[in-house]
């Protein structure tokens, strides 16, 4: 069982940035396929961005060339670094996990078992 913890969400004005965090009780980070998804009251979750264990990084087209994925083997983290922020991006933001020999690690929601309880950010005009 894989538990993740995410921290970093805020309030912060259109323009500005976010660094998310996510601590997972995994101590083999490296295979795990991770991700970061958002999700908005009434509408479904959407994939932003996930790293494999080789590090290779995929993003939503929405959040390309402003958010980056990160991982920290050594501390066991995941980061996700919002620069230019905008009141779109506002939503709740959790953390996903699956193993990766059984992930294709993209950005659909079904294929993650491991959540965290999410982390709110908030962008305002």
């Amino acid at each position: 069982q894989v538990q993740l913890v995410e921290s970093g969400g805020g309030s912060v004005q259109g323009g500005g940035s976010l660094r998310l965090s996510c601590v997972t009780s995994e101590s083999t980070l490296s295979s795990l396929c991770m991700a970061w998804f958002r999700q908005i009251p009434g509408k479904e979750r959407e994939g932003v961005a996930s790293i494999e264990d080789d590090g290779t990084p995929r993003y939503a087209e929405s959040v390309k060339g402003r958010f980056t994925i990160s991982q920290d083997n050594a501390k066991d983290t995941l980061h996700l670094q919002m620069d230019s922020l905008e009141p779109e991006d506002s939503g709740m933001y959790y953390c996903a996990a699956e193993p990766s020999q059984a992930s294709l690690c993209g950005l659909k929601e079904f294929e993650y078992d491991y959540w965290g309880q999410g982390t709110q950010v908030t962008v305002s005009s």
